[in-house]
C-alpha cells in the first residue's frame, strides 16, 4: 500500500546549544494515499461549517474558535484511516557533544528517525511531508530518507519532501495535535480554551494525555528515555 506521513514540530527553539529546559516535540500524522483527498474534502467542509478559513494550529485555538477545534480533533479520532504519533524529547537531557557531533540539527533528525522508523511496516510506499524550515545543511532530508530506506529495506520511502505548513490542511493538524500534547508536558496551557481542548482530546483517549505503549495505534505518545538503562 501507499501511505502519506505529514510531519510537524513544536518548540525545536528548545533544541540549540543554547536550549532552555522543556520538551521538544516532533509529530506525525500517517494515513492511506488513497484517502488523502477525502479526508482533505472533509477538513473543508469542518473550516465551511463553522465559517473558520484561516491555518489549523494549536496556538490559534481560542473560546471563539472552540467548537471548530474540537469539530477537527473529533473528525480525527472517528476516521479510522488516520493515525497520529509524536516523540516527545527532553531538551535538558540532549547531549549534543557525546551522541550528535556537537551539532543541533543532526541531533533533530535523528530524532526525526526515531518518530517515523518505528512506524514503518514491511511492504509499503511511503511519502513523507515535512513543515519547511531553513537547514544549515540542504542534504538533511536526503540523509533522512536514505538511513530510513537502508533501515527498512522491506517497504520504500519513496520521498520526503518540505512545504509550506500554510498551505496544507494535514501537517496543520499535526501542530493541533502536537501542540496539545507538547502543552500538557510542558504545562504550558495558556487558555480556558486550549485546557478544554485538551480534555476533549483526553475523553476519547480514555486518560490524561501520558506516555502510551508502542503498540497504541491511533494517538502515540513515544517519550524517549535518554538516561539508558533497563
Amino acid at each position: 500500500m501507499k501511505f502519506e506521513i505529514y510531519c510537524d514540530e513544536c518548540r525545536p527553539e528548545l533544541f540549540t546549544s543554547q536550549r532552555k529546559s522543556g520538551f521538544l516535540s516532533i509529530g506525525g500524522l500517517w494515513l492511506p494515499a488513497e484517502e488523502r483527498q477525502n479526508i482533505n474534502n472533509t477538513i473543508k467542509s469542518i473550516k465551511a461549517k463553522h465559517n473558520v478559513w484561516g491555518e489549523i494550529k494549536w496556538n490559534k485555538v481560542s473560546s471563539s474558535k472552540l467548537n471548530f477545534y474540537k469539530a477537527i480533533v473529533e473528525f480525527f479520532f472517528k476516521n479510522p484511516n488516520l493515525r497520529f504519533r509524536t516523540i516527545l524529547v527532553d531538551s535538558s537531557r540532549v547531549d549534543l557533544l557525546q551522541f550528535h557531533e556537537n551539532d543541533a540539527e543532526l541531533g533533530f533528525y535523528k530524532f526525526y528517525y526515531q518518530l517515523i522508523h518505528h512506524w514503518i511496516l514491511d511492504f509499503n510506499k511511503y511519502f513523507i511531508f515535512v513543515d519547511k524550515k531553513t537547514n544549515r545543511l540542504p542534504d538533511r532530508l536526503t540523509i533522512l530518507k536514505k538511513v530510513l530506506n537502508k533501515s527498512n529495506l522491506s517497504s520504500q520511502i519513496i520521498s520526503i519532501q518540505s512545504l509550506p505548513s500554510n498551505e496544507v490542511n494535514l501537517i496543520q493538524i499535526v501542530d493541533l495535535l502536537t501542540g496539545a500534547v507538547n502543552a500538557s508536558f510542558n504545562q504550558s496551557h495558556t487558555s480556558r480554551a486550549k485546557i478544554d481542548l485538551i480534555h476533549f482530546i483526553e475523553k476519547f483517549i480514555k486518560h490524561k494525555i501520558s506516555p502510551t505503549t508502542k503498540g497504541e495505534e491511533k494517538f502515540n505518545i513515544f517519550k524517549i528515555n535518554l538516561q539508558g538503562g533497563w
